[in-house]
């Protein structure tokens, strides 16, 4: 997805949740957040040296 339709998902979420009772509010802003997740990576998600194995070496 793109993300300027991701940010714009999001805002019209949010302006939606403003409108909303207590209930339907926290779960239209919960789902607002996971959106705006998808434009920032996973801290994790870092790049990885190229040529390195993920799994650990065997003990011979």
């Amino acid at each position: 997805m793109d993300d300027d339709f991701i940010r714009g998902r999001a805002r019209d979420i949010r302006e939606l949740a403003a409108k909303a009772d207590p209930f339907t509010q926290k779960r239209l802003l919960d789902l607002a957040d996971t959106y705006e997740r998808r434009l920032r990576p996973a801290p994790h998600a870092t790049a990885r040296p190229a040529g390195r194995h993920l799994q650990p070496k065997m003990k011979r």
